[in-house]
Parts: C-alpha cells; sequence; structure tokens
C-alpha cells in the first residue's frame, strides 16, 4: 500500500507542475517608450502658442487573443504643476505648458495621483494568436503664448517615477476603477529654449501746423519697446532721409526742407542718433513689460520755406 501511495502522489505532483507551466510562461508583461516633447524655440512675447508632440508606443506579451488594458499616468514633472497648467523651470524662472490626450489640445493628460482632473485616457491592445501586440498614442504638447515674463534660456521638466507611472493588466477592467496592475515608469523630457527677442512700436513725432519759423517749435513722439528679461538692447534713430546728424535732420516738401533735430530729454540736450553718433542711442535691458520711451523733437528758428507739409522718415532699429 505504501509503495502504491507514493507512486499516485509522485504523478499528481508532475501534473500539477505540467499544468503550471504554461501559465507562467505567458504571465502579462508590457513595455513602453516615449519621444521627448521638444517645442524648439519659443517666442515669449508673441500671443500664439508653441505645439509639438510626442509618440508613446507599448508593447505587450502575454495570453493570445487576449485583451490589454494599459492606464499611462502623466504627473506634474519635475516642473511642476497647477490644475491647468504644468510648467517647465529655467532656474527661478518658469514657462507654462500643458500635456493633452487630444490633438485639438482641449482635454489635458492627467494622472490618478495627483489632485487635479482629468485622469489618463485609457488605451485598449488586443495580443494577437501569438500573445503579442503594440499600440502607439500621440502626446500632444503646447507652451501657451504670451508669456512675456519667461526669461531667456533653456527650459526642462523631466518625467520619470512616479511622474510617469504606467499600470497594465488583463480585461476587463477600466482606467477608471480600482487603480491596480503592474507597474511601470517609462523616463521623457519636456524642453524649450526661450530666445531673446524685442518687439517696438512708434507714435510720430507732429509738429502741427506753424507759420513762420522764428522761434523753436516743440513736439513729441513715441518708442515702445518690449524685450525678453534678460535682454540688454540699445535703440537707435537714422538720420532721415537726408541722413543727417541726430539735431540736424530734415523734412522735405520736394526741394525745399525743415531742419529739425530728436533727442532723449525733455530739455532737448541729448541728441537721439544712432551708432554713427557715439553715445547717442537709448540703452536698456528688457524686463517683459513694455517700456515707453517718448521722442522730443525740436525745429529751431530757421528761414521759412514756402507753405506745405514738410516730412521725414527716420527708421527706429532695436539692437540686441
Amino acid at each position: 500500500m505504501r509503495l502504491t501511495l507514493a507512486s499516485a502522489l509522485a504523478c499528481v505532483t508532475v501534473a500539477l507542475l505540467a499544468a503550471a507551466q504554461p501559465s507562467l510562461a505567458q504571465a502579462l508583461s508590457c513595455s513602453f517608450s516615449i519621444n521627448n516633447l521638444n517645442f524648439g524655440t519659443v517666442d515669449s512675447l508673441s500671443g500664439a502658442p508653441a505645439r509639438t508632440s510626442a509618440n508613446l508606443r507599448a508593447s505587450c506579451n502575454g495570453l493570445p487573443n487576449r485583451e490589454v488594458v494599459i492606464c499611462p499616468n502623466l504627473g506634474s514633472g519635475t516642473g511642476g504643476a497647477k490644475p491647468t497648467t504644468r510648467s517647465m523651470n529655467n532656474s527661478a524662472n518658469i514657462l507654462e505648458y500643458q500635456l493633452y490626450s487630444d490633438p485639438a489640445r482641449l482635454i489635458p493628460w492627467g494622472s490618478y495621483l495627483w489632485p487635479y482632473s482629468p485622469k489618463p485616457p485609457e488605451m485598449n491592445l488586443t495580443l494577437d494568436a501569438s500573445g503579442r501586440g503594440s499600440i502607439s498614442r500621440q502626446i500632444y504638447g503646447e507652451v501657451f503664448g504670451g508669456q512675456t515674463t519667461a526669461a531667456t534660456g533653456s527650459y526642462l521638466s523631466t518625467f520619470s517615477g512616479t511622474h510617469a507611472t504606467f499600470l497594465y493588466r488583463y480585461a476587463p477592467s477600466s482606467c477608471y476603477g480600482a487603480v491596480t496592475g503592474s507597474m511601470v515608469h517609462p523616463n521623457f523630457l519636456v524642453t524649450a529654449t526661450v530666445a531673446p527677442n524685442c518687439l517696438i512700436a512708434t507714435k510720430d513725432v507732429d509738429f502741427g501746423a506753424r507759420g513762420v519759423l522764428s522761434s523753436a517749435v516743440d513736439a513729441t513722439g513715441q518708442v515702445a519697446v518690449t524685450c525678453t528679461p534678460n535682454t540688454s538692447y540699445t535703440v537707435s534713430l537714422s538720420g532721415g532721409l537726408s541722413n543727417g546728424t541726430p539735431t540736424a535732420r530734415k523734412m522735405f516738401k520736394g526741394k525745399e526742407t525743415v531742419t529739425y533735430g530728436l533727442y532723449k530729454d525733455p530739455a532737448r540736450s541729448q541728441p537721439w542718433g544712432d551708432a554713427s553718433t557715439p553715445g547717442s542711442t537709448m540703452p536698456g535691458s528688457g524686463n517683459g513689460q513694455t517700456r515707453y520711451l517718448p521722442v522730443y523733437g525740436r525745429v529751431r528758428p530757421q528761414a521759412t520755406p514756402s507753405a506745405g507739409v514738410y516730412t521725414d522718415t527716420v527708421v527706429v532699429t532695436v539692437t540686441y
């Protein structure tokens, strides 16, 4: 009896091991790859957004013809996040952006592991007869326009560890139920570069209607300059159509002229010119805000030409 019982137990044990081996060989495993999101050079003074996208690819091995549910959680990244935005960092400076699950960039790509909404988009993959399968999805990014206070330089946010927690498991299941399954932490970067830039706008110097030019005639115009923070610049004014000196430009009506000057100060003692006249340009440093620079004009007493409209064109140049 003892020999017979031992033989039976041995047969049962061998059968159980043989049955377990295929199941272990077909355990579900998935790997993920994500391209870096590089926004390139961003014009922070423009009101237009900067956009890019990256490809997320999942490859899985498991039971033939089974459906796999993937929950790709993307959190704040090392740059941090607010309820409606994520951030890239450059020292103490930030550049705000967002990741989206749709090409219209209306639905942010979220995570079960952060306090904001919405949650991550669910990815569903059906394995083939050999137990293999792959699926891809785009991650859409947008840097918001009009971030005039973003300083020049390179910006970065890193997604790794808990910032990128991907869960996967066999169906039936859902990303909107209990957060369970096998866990993987893929890595990728979000990067952008804010380049130095300046915008200018002008208001004409209009001396109005005058009679005899027996006394000085003053008028004021304006140059508005907006430059990215930490951008040094100079504003120069050309010599006009006559290529005159800062205090001896000329307005024309045909061959007749009226001589005038442009200055940096209300006393009209500091001529405003270009690099051909050392010290006559206007220096500055950008902070993302618009700087309004008055242009002080003066027509000095001179022989009066015939009546009519006299004009000149002065080119404003911002060098940075």
